[in-house]
């Protein structure tokens, strides 16, 4: 994300949490949350936009908002920011990010006890003040709480594979519950974010109460938060801490509604409530209503049919033009792990991997992939066991023997060649010749004209995809300096291919990226940059970007044949 779309975006969810606090509602806060919403998910910098006089082309920003954002450009403040937060501590909006501690609540306490921050807050929990308002309560009370614990303890948010196997495990044990009849997980992880927080799942199932019991008495739970007839919170432990899951026990007539609810996103939900109220009707987490009669509610299917509306993927509801595309009958048929036939990058012990290359083409064979390419680092990578230029050609030499005996399934002759910071690749032309497949990535100068040497490797002929185009790691690593609108140019000019790492720590291009290197005709790979056969199942987090950037089969070449794939790197058609 460009830094100034990140800075704006954070300043507009503070003047929608101030003027919150203030007692606004509606619209006014609505419109702000969107603009911070639409901003984070724009590829496109303000920067670039507001001198081309483009701002409002991002969905989400109007003329005043727009206005803002030029006026913070242009002088670093922006008036209507200053007078939100005038007057307002800025420990209240610390308050804000614990679960269930909305601004109405933190109003409240703010002015009857004139609870500041967190110290004051867990102060007034204590002596029984904040217990004694007018609608709080010692069962409210307790929730916050447990929310600041749950908050002091837990920390950052889950890779998505943390989270997906911390749900597969619930789940796991659940379905064997006989009293359970469906059961998913919800919210940002079945929308296939890259990073989640707390994990809903829902079910629907006879005996609520064993079914909560079965729930709480997992092996890994480390405290209960909570635990009532048709819902449950506890504490899992995991290898980064202590993890909140959220159990609800849906009745099967609301399960739909309650699932489209739960999965989110805000930004959707709020969307399709206001298509929904235009035909007289109203959406919740029980059903669709027209006026006190449910007209459905059981499927997610029938909740979307109800406004005219074919069902949505779930990676796809984030209000990002999903319910306008639906509504035209252009939603995209969203590529799935079963097309995929190859994974095209790869390590194995000849460089930096822990499997032989017949152990990965075992494994890839289990997987019915048809073609792999094994992508050994490059001699500028000795750190990683890179190839000298003699070692690849003897690489290359064993593959053509394997490939000659073997019926069905096709190992390419393939290099992840080093861009280095003279903007060379590290293996002459003549070497990379050879190869049925060039993988280009950048490992080393990240702030040394990288823009400049990804765009050459581009406009190589002998080169064909560019690896973790931004370099990032999740939390840990911003990335390149890169201009990724010029690299994606560049990539349709000259029908080269730009990948999504299925890393869960890299997941690079992520969705936003991603999708517009779609717009702009680029074709993508996924690959799992896998270092032992076990990283090969990395494969579903890379579609799972792929599937939140609208991606089709058509877009992705892992789904080609050996036969196209093959044309279709020597011809760009």
């Amino acid at each position: 994300m460009p830094a100034k779309n990140k800075e704006l975006a954070s300043i507009f969810t503070q003047i929608a949490d101030a003027i919150e606090l203030k007692g606004e509602t509606g619209f006014k806060v609505l419109a702000y949350r969107r603009a911070a919403r639409a901003l984070v998910d724009s590829a496109e910098d303000v920067v670039n936009l507001d001198k081309e006089s483009r701002l409002e082309s991002i969905t989400g920003i109007g003329s005043g908002i727009a206005r803002k954002i030029h006026e913070y450009l242009a002088t670093g403040r922006m008036k209507k920011h200053q007078e939100a937060i005038s007057g307002l501590p800025e420990g209240l909006f610390a308050m804000l990010e614990l679960q269930g501690l909305g601004p109405r609540t933190v109003r409240l306490l703010y002015e009857k006890l004139k609870v500041n921050n967190l110290e004051d807050l867990k102060r007034t929990i204590a002596d029984g003040s904040a217990a004694s308002l007018p609608g709080m309560g010692v069962r409210k009370v307790s929730t916050i709480l447990k929310s600041i614990q749950l908050s002091e303890k837990s920390g950052k948010r889950m890779f998505l594979n943390e989270a997906a196997e911390l749900a597969e495990s619930v789940i796991h044990r659940l379905k064997n519950d006989p009293n359970i009849s469906n059961i998913t997980a919800a919210g940002s992880l079945r929308r296939g974010k890259e990073t989640v927080g707390d994990i809903d799942i829902l079910t629907t199932g006879k005996n609520p109460k064993e079914i909560v019991k079965n729930f709480t008495s997992h092996p890994s739970v480390r405290q209960i938060l909570a635990a009532g007839t048709t819902k449950a919170s506890v504490l899992f432990e995991t290898r980064t801490g202590l993890r909140q899951v959220d159990l609800r026990i849906i009745d099967a007539s609301s399960y739909g509604a309650a699932l489209q609810y739960f999965t989110g996103s805000k930004g959707h939900n709020i969307a399709l409530r206001s298509l929904a109220q235009k035909k007289g009707l109203k959406i919740s987490e029980y059903g669709v209503f027209r006026g006190k009669k449910r007209v459905a509610g059981k499927t997610e299917k029938a909740v979307y049919t109800c406004v005219n509306l074919p069902y949505i993927e779930p990676e796809l509801r984030e209000d990002r033009g999903e319910i306008e595309a639906a509504a035209k009958g252009k939603l995209p048929r969203l590529v799935e792990l079963k097309n995929i036939k190859s994974d095209l990058h790869m390590h194995t012990r000849q460089s930096d991997g822990k499997n032989s290359v017949e152990e990965m083409v075992a494994a890839c064979q289990k997987l019915h992939y048809t073609h792999i390419a094994i992508t050994e680092h490059s001699v500028s990578a000795g750190y990683a066991g890179g190839l000298t230029a003699d070692e690849l050609m003897r690489h290359c030499d064993r593959v053509d023997r394997f490939n000659a005996h073997s019926k069905g399934f096709k190992i390419l002759k393939a290099t992840e060649v080093d861009i280095t910071t003279s903007g060379k690749l590290d293996y002459p032309d003549k070497i990379l010749a050879r190869l049925d497949l060039v993988v280009a990535s950048i490992h080393q100068g990240f702030k040394k004209n990288v823009t400049e040497r990804v765009c050459a490797a581009l406009k190589n002929p002998l080169v064909h995809i560019i690896a973790h185009p931004t370099g990032r790691l999740i939390g840990k690593r911003e990335g390149y300096d890169i201009d990724l609108d010029k690299v994606i140019e560049t990539a349709a000019r000259f029908r080269k291919i730009l990948e999504i790492n299925a890393y869960y720590g890299r997941l690079d291009l992520n969705d936003i990226w991603a999708r517009k290197a779609k717009q702009a005709n680029v074709k993508l790979s996924i690959n799992t940059d896998a270092h032992a056969v076990k990283n090969l199942d990395w494969m579903k987090y890379g579609i799972l970007v792929a599937r939140r950037a609208w991606l089709t089969r058509n877009d992705v070449i892992n789904c080609l044949s050996t036969s196209k794939l093959l044309k279709f790197l020597k011809t760009g058609i």
